[in-house]
């Protein structure tokens, strides 16, 4: 049964004995169920893209060197992740895609359960599009935007207008690389064309269709759904919140929001606070209704109404071992269909509510924008009317939760450190060249049960903090560090180097910086591209010392980010490598060689100590090529000779 997971949290931990003793299996046991894996699906040497295959390459003995079709190695496995990359950026645009259409209805229903709660942000957004702002009513204006953000998926012609927010040297390099992403669906369509049977053979013509499909996703479609998010559901500001399975309670009814999405949970958080449903609740002898958050849903109304964190993506079927889940409601991505099976052994509900997401052993309550409050009371109901039906002898809930400063912005981070009225990003770029902070670092992304579950969040996250590195953080890593007291502005005195103790003092903020769910990566493009603007270190993202891990990647999103992120300049390192390894050619280009093309390259490296090693040698050789001053206090860390 489970494994002892050294660098989990208690609660995590707890709960996993609890899974042995009641014979329930885990995802760690149905990881370990499945080795040996396919080795040439690892090295991305399988190819089955059409019906003469599956093909495999053989890169040790005397087996195929082609596929049947006559590609190669490098050929097959650029098709591959291309096509991670256009799954990934497709899962991510499509919540940008929702949130449009939810702006568009705000503006078209006068009687809307939705509205634009930062007409501000709206604004600014209308002006990247070139929208008049002054003197238009609020619904008019939605309208505007909301068309011309959805124009970014279909447009026959001209670019991606949220790409050209980028650095004006970054933009004109993605010119130059023919990489500048024209419409966000049409970019994802091509990706399938290339690499259907009998198209492009070239891997590195591959690869460019690839960075122009994630640049199509980080600053386009996932941009939109972050910045029409802000404008909808509120601008998240610095608030406090705890994290752990002990944020729910044994007397209320516990809710469970899970997967990806505001435009439900949002309206949930609510109407979770409704009299009737709270008098409901306490006439089937609760106290009150709870709600709290797996997964990046967790991070979205956390950072908007400060409901709690249960936990990360692999806390999910933990969560329904305490007994005490009344009902878990899901809508898009990161789900386990496994959850049917822990469900079983206990008496939550599970509910799914997208039409694009149904599962085996689930309810299905579907959800529409235009009947938002409605369809959350039934779902609330639906919780409270569960709540009876719960047997005393299977509660197991750990009293294990850990408080936590989260849900900073781009602008936030604005306010604090030049102050309310002298917003800037000086006081950083100072800091760095002076030499108080060495660095940035986006730390981000889901866990895995092919690594030592946190180990990869946590020691990478230590070991930069200790070099006076300043780290962003999103997706499930934010949980992680917000379960483990890391964003705390107490956790700066414990884990930071001097001098960005200093740093953190002066200005109040915890030193990793949770800037929201794994769609908000597009945030942290933000903070680079003012460090950028504010001046002093260089001309473009790629000048800057800074640096981006995502140590337990799981998905193809991440794959997308991660591509997205090279092509706009950041060296990333991530711990499992893709499944590049066993194409030559293929894994040097993206190692060594695409950094001459888009300043960034990718990194793969399991151990987390030398994963940190490895981004604090690229932050010291960009900090060296700025001329920075040195490190003003002495570091613990070795830079390579």
């Amino acid at each position: 049964m489970a494994r002892e997971l050294k660098y989990a949290d208690k609660a995590t931990q707890a709960m996993l004995k609890i899974a042995e003793q009641e014979q329930i299996p885990t995802i760690w046991d149905r990881y370990d169920a499945m080795q040996p894996q396919c080795g040439f699906g690892t090295l991305g040497l399988c190819c089955r893209h059409c019906s003469m295959g599956p093909c495999r390459i053989d890169p040790f003995g005397n087996g195929p060197k082609t596929g049947i079709c006559g590609a190669t190695a490098d050929t097959i496995a650029a098709r591959h992740i291309t096509r991670m990359i256009a799954a990934g950026g497709a899962a991510h645009s499509d919540h940008g895609r929702d949130v449009s259409h939810t702006l568009l209805m705000i503006a078209e229903n006068p009687n809307s359960d939705y509205s634009v709660k930062s007409p501000e942000k709206l604004k600014a957004v209308a002006e990247v599009y070139g929208i008049k702002t002054e003197g238009k009513e609020m619904r008019e204006l939605a309208g505007e935007v909301a068309r011309a953000a959805l124009n970014e998926f279909g447009q026959q012609t001209g670019t991606v207008k949220m790409a050209q927010t980028a650095p004006p040297a970054r933009y004109k390099l993605w010119q130059q690389l023919g990489i500048v992403p024209r419409a966000i669906d049409r970019e994802v369509v091509e990706v399938m064309h290339r690499t259907h049977i009998g198209v492009d053979a070239d891997y590195k013509n591959i690869i460019k269709q690839g960075l122009r499909a994630s640049l199509a996703d980080g600053w386009g479609g996932s941009m939109i759904g972050t910045e029409l998010s802000d404008a909808i559901f509120s601008m998240p500001n610095p608030l406090k919140t705890r994290a752990n399975l002990g944020v729910m309670k044994k007397d209320h009814v516990n809710v469970v929001v899970h997967g990806h999405e505001p435009t439900l949970s949002d309206i949930i958080a609510i109407v979770s606070q409704d009299q009737g449903l709270l008098d409901k609740a306490k006439a089937v002898g609760a106290k009150g209704i709870q709600l709290s958050g797996i997964c990046c849903t967790a991070n979205e109304i956390m950072m908007r109404h400060g409901i709690p964190l249960a936990g990360s993506y692999m806390q999910q079927e933990l969560a329904l071992m305490t007994g005490v889940v009344d009902m878990m409601v899901v809508d898009v991505q990161c789900i386990w269909p496994g959850l049917e099976n822990t469900a079983k052994c206990f008496h939550t509900k599970l509910v799914t509510t997208s039409p694009k997401a149904k599962m085996p052993g689930f309810d299905h309550i579907e959800f529409h924008e235009d009947r938002a409050v409605e369809i959350a009371k039934q779902i609330i109901e639906e919780a409270i009317n569960n709540y009876p039906n719960r047997n005393s002898e299977q509660i197991n809930l750990p009293n294990i939760s850990q408080g936590a400063v989260a849900g900073f912005t781009t602008e936030s981070v604005f306010r604090f450190l030049g102050g309310k009225y002298r917003s800037t990003y000086r006081p950083l770029n100072d800091a760095i060249i002076a030499g108080r902070i060495r660095g940035l670092a986006g730390v981000v992304g889901c866990s895995n049960p092919n690594m030592e579950y946190e180990e990869g969040h946590l020691t990478i996250v230590k070991e930069l903090l200790k070099n006076d590195v300043l780290i962003a953080s999103t997706g499930c890593n934010s949980i992680t560090c917000a379960k483990h007291g890391l964003m705390t502005p107490e956790a700066a005195f414990k884990h930071a180097g001097k001098g960005l103790q200093e740093v953190c003092q002066a200005v109040g903020i915890p030193p990793v910086l949770h800037m929201g769910a794994c769609l908000d990566n597009s945030r942290i493009l933000r903070v680079l591209t003012e460090v950028v603007k504010e001046g002093g270190l260089g001309e473009d993202i790629s000048d800057l010392p800074a640096a981006g891990a995502a140590p337990e990647w799981m998905s193809e999103k991440a794959v997308c980010i991660g591509f997205y992120f090279v092509a706009s300049g950041v060296y990333t390192v991530i711990g499992r490598p893709l499944p590049v390894v066993g194409a030559p050619a293929l894994h040097k280009y993206l190692t060594e060689e695409i950094e001459q093309e888009t300043g960034g390259r990718w990194a793969f490296e399991m151990d987390p100590v030398e994963t940190a090693h490895l981004m604090l040698r690229h932050i010291d050789r960009k900090r060296k090529a700025l001329k920075l001053k040195p490190m003003i206090y002495p570091q613990p860390f070795k830079p390579e000779e």
